[in-house]
């Protein structure tokens, strides 16, 4: 087995911030003498995660009632069982903390609009907004949100989670089938939705898709309509429309918070496996809050006097992380618009205008930053720590890093998805970042990398387990009668530990490399993407045969190719790759649409019928592909080399 050859060391700690980090705080609360370092914390974490987690509910004195005790009363995966004696509420905790006169949200637009609402002006709106919500959204009833980056997004979840409701998001670039596919499976009663927003400069009017919406959407009592950008509405053309704006407009409503229990649903995640629908992954109220409480405040070191920011939209599960940011009473700054308006450079700048802390962005603008020939090293007063998810960093995005931005910070790769709403594995503010790695296993996380015949390995590449269940696991899958789709997902590789699809390395010093998806699920940009998405788009185009789409790893990033045969008769023209990639862009997302489309003579098949993405992935990637037998077509498979 090779041996781990010795990192390069990038960055360490300062004797200082190790001693003021949450991390040591936490170690320290422990009082337990055998803990001296992380590795020590990890081991206790997951080998006593009850003590644990209560250990981290304590330090950060949650809101809840109830007992903690039994902590679980399985550690397995067969069912949910975490602290079944505990009641709490979302948005209390959130809520609970923060200085009346601190800014809670600072909201950036690429326009230049920008505002800010103090934590006694965001809970005041949240009351207003949870008051005239009464009517619809009660302890289990779904609210979603079709809208930008924006403080009303937030008050939205907030107001429908301090309810006892249910939230649900996707971002404004989806388009009416994107959201379709998601929304009819949730059932929200209230749709709350921008009637417009903007990107690059262009202004995108969203009336006519939300006219489609209300129409083909049954389940909606009514829609709340933002116009964050006063551009102007007309109600007239809606049946079930009302102003946001009326909502928030009663300023004397009192805060009040519904008590659900530890276990009960709080977000509705998509994700997609590659067929049918986007899966519709359920998160609990308790789970997605410790283990938040967790990442941000020990992984990630905030604190109320700290500025986080993340570059996201909310159609994506950071957007859900960085709101929990709340909890420690930080402040969180919002960006809207494009990260190229009016240049890359000019959106980098908003750490120094906006004195950001922590930097939130993705392998993808660091690689964008990189080619614009970026080189302004040691600009940023305030900058402690970039944050990067969404693809594995490669170790020459270290180097940029480290040359050309900030010399003195961490840079924190994370990784985990929305299927836990977190990390298996992240940064850590008391440990040196390697080039090329990431910082540490999660604590509490019980992760392990696999080989082919399930054995536990290290210092070789592997598949990404959890061996132990933990708090944010889903609590299940809508409309997934007996858990079968859940189970397909995570565990019926290895029987009762968690395959998270993902191939690592983990490092004797329990440092981790990132290789990618092990599946055939896309992830562009850290949003993991069924092929069946873009599959019932290219059914509709009358000239095409048949399509396959996979990813391909270029620079660390993950690029969608799609793959058609056309019909007898047809070429595959210039006028053809931009109408199927508008097509795909303008009924799914930007994310979706294919950076390069090719034209093959044939898919190739297995035996049973389903399209081997895997194999062209392979193919791709320049690795052997040895399953020939399964296929039903092979003699399609040798044109692929040349892509």
């Amino acid at each position: 087995m090779p041996k781990h050859s010795n990192p390069e060391k990038m960055w360490s700690p300062s004797k200082d911030r190790i001693k003021n980090s949450e991390l040591t705080r936490f170690i320290s609360f422990l009082s337990i003498e055998s803990i001296t370092n992380y590795n020590e914390l990890h081991q206790f974490s997951i080998s006593r995660p009850g003590e644990f987690w209560e250990s981290l509910i304590k330090f950060y004195e949650l809101q809840f009632s109830g007992s903690l005790h039994p902590h679980y009363t399985d550690l397995g995966f067969s069912d949910y069982t975490w602290f079944k004696n505990v009641e709490c509420n979302f948005a209390e905790n959130l809520l609970s903390k923060g200085n009346d006169k601190n800014i809670a949200l600072n909201f950036v637009h690429e326009s230049g609009l920008k505002k800010e609402i103090t934590y006694k002006e965001l809970r005041s709106d949240v009351a207003s907004l949870s008051e005239s919500l009464k009517d619809s959204i009660g302890p289990g009833d779904v609210l979603a949100c079709y809208m930008p980056n924006c403080p009303e997004t937030i008050i939205s979840m907030l107001a429908a989670t301090s309810n006892g409701g249910v939230f649900t998001s996707t971002s404004s670039d989806f388009g009416v089938s994107g959201v379709l596919d998601r929304f009819q499976q949730s059932k929200p009663k209230v749709l709350i939705a921008a009637i417009g927003y903007s990107y690059n400069g262009k202004y995108f009017d969203q009336t006519d898709k939300l006219l489609d919406i209300e129409k083909r959407l049954e389940c909606l009592e009514k829609i709340i309509l933002v116009d964050f950008l006063g551009k102007g509405i007309d109600l007239k053309r809606f049946k079930k429309a009302q102003l946001y704006t009326d909502k928030i407009a009663n300023h004397k409503s009192k805060l009040e918070f519904v008590k659900r229990r530890f276990d009960d649903p709080l977000y509705i995640m998509y994700s997609s496996g590659t067929t049918g629908k986007p899966k519709c992954i359920v998160h609990g109220i308790g789970g997605t809050l410790l283990q938040h409480i967790k990442e941000l405040g020990l992984h990630t070191d905030l604190n109320s006097k700290k500025n986080i920011f993340y570059f996201t939209t909310c159609g994506w599960m950071m957007w859900n992380w960085l709101v929990s940011s709340l909890y420690f009473g930080a402040k969180i700054t919002l960006y809207e618009g494009s990260p190229g308006t009016p240049t890359l450079e000019g959106f980098f700048n908003i750490i120094e205008k906006e004195k950001i802390n922590i930097f939130g962005t993705s392998p993808k603008f660091l690689k964008a930053l990189e080619d614009s020939g970026y080189d302004d090293l040691n600009k940023f007063s305030t900058l402690e720590t970039i944050l990067s998810t969404g693809a594995p960093l490669i170790p020459e995005q270290f180097d940029f890093v480290y040359s050309k931005i900030q010399s003195n910070v961490q840079l924190s790769s994370i990784c985990g998805g929305t299927d836990i709403l977190g990390c298996f594995m992240l940064g850590n503010p008391i440990l040196p970042v390697n080039r090329g790695e990431i910082q540490c296993l999660g604590l509490a996380m019980d992760v392990a990398s696999y080989d082919e015949k399930g054995a536990a390995i290290i210092d070789s590449e592997g598949e990404l387990v959890c061996q132990k269940s933990f708090p944010s696991r889903p609590l299940y899958f809508l409309n997934d009668k007996q858990n079968l789709k859940l189970n397909d997902a995570y565990f019926n590789k290895y029987k009762d530990v968690w395959h998270h699809g993902d191939f690592i390395t983990i490092t004797h010093d329990k440092t981790v490399r990132v290789y990618g998806r092990s599946d055939a699920t896309l992830n562009p940009g850290g949003v993991r993407i069924g092929t069946a998405e873009i599959y019932r788009q290219t059914e509709q185009l009358s000239y095409l045969e048949d399509s396959v789409c996979v990813g391909k790893n270029i620079n660390g990033e993950i690029d969608v190719i799609l793959f058609v045969k056309l019909i007898k008769g047809e070429t595959l023209t210039e006028t053809r790759i931009l109408e199927i990639k508008n097509h795909i862009r303008r009924n799914t997302t930007p994310r979706h649409m294919p950076k390069k489309v090719y034209s093959v003579s044939g898919i190739p098949y297995t035996r049973s019928g389903k399209k081997m993405e895997l194999a062209i992935t392979r193919i791709l990637s320049g690795k052997e592909f040895t399953n020939v037998e399964a296929v039903a077509n092979p003699e399609c498979l040798a044109e692929y080399n040349q892509f």
